[in-house]
């Protein structure tokens, strides 16, 4: 049976990293973990999560502005408006939210913002049903601009 809940499918206890963590340690975890995005959290005793890098962050972000790449740090590249769930929130309204916002990833943290684990949109492809992950694929994947199959619902 597919999970129904975002703590049956998250990655748990993700790779992270602080804001001042260099960005080349940060392709470097990427590389590590075999993962595409690594959360940052507030800091090395503190897992509050505060933004997310991903490979694509670092790719437009750094590579193509011509920074200066061995001065930047994850928070020159961060995204920091996160979209977060629960352990408990249900898969269907995760896959909502990721579609809604053309993201694909969420953290799931707790009540107090500490990252606990990390959805991307292939766990949902891997773990979730078939149905979960085409819907996903092809509402996340659609062009910028088009209405959400969500916006006439409201």
């Amino acid at each position: 049976m597919p999970p129904t809940q975002a703590q049956e499918l998250m990655t748990m206890q993700p790779a992270t990293c602080t804001p001042d963590t260099p960005l080349y340690d940060v392709a470097r975890l990427m590389v590590e973990n075999d993962c595409g995005a690594i959360p940052v959290v507030a800091g090395p005793n503190s897992q509050k999560a505060v933004g997310i890098v991903t490979d694509r962050d670092i790719a437009c972000r750094g590579v193509a502005k011509a920074q200066i790449l061995q001065a930047m740090t994850a928070a020159d590249c961060m995204t920091a408006n996160l979209f977060t769930v629960k352990p408990n929130a249900d898969l269907t309204d995760c896959r909502k939210l990721m579609e809604s916002h053309h993201v694909r990833r969420l953290l799931v943290t707790d009540d107090s913002g500490n990252c606990l684990g990390i959805i991307s949109q292939a766990d949902i492809a891997t773990k979730g049903s078939e149905e979960e992950a085409l819907a996903l694929i092809k509402q996340v994947s659609r062009p910028p601009g088009t209405p959400s199959r969500y916006a006439q619902a409201a």
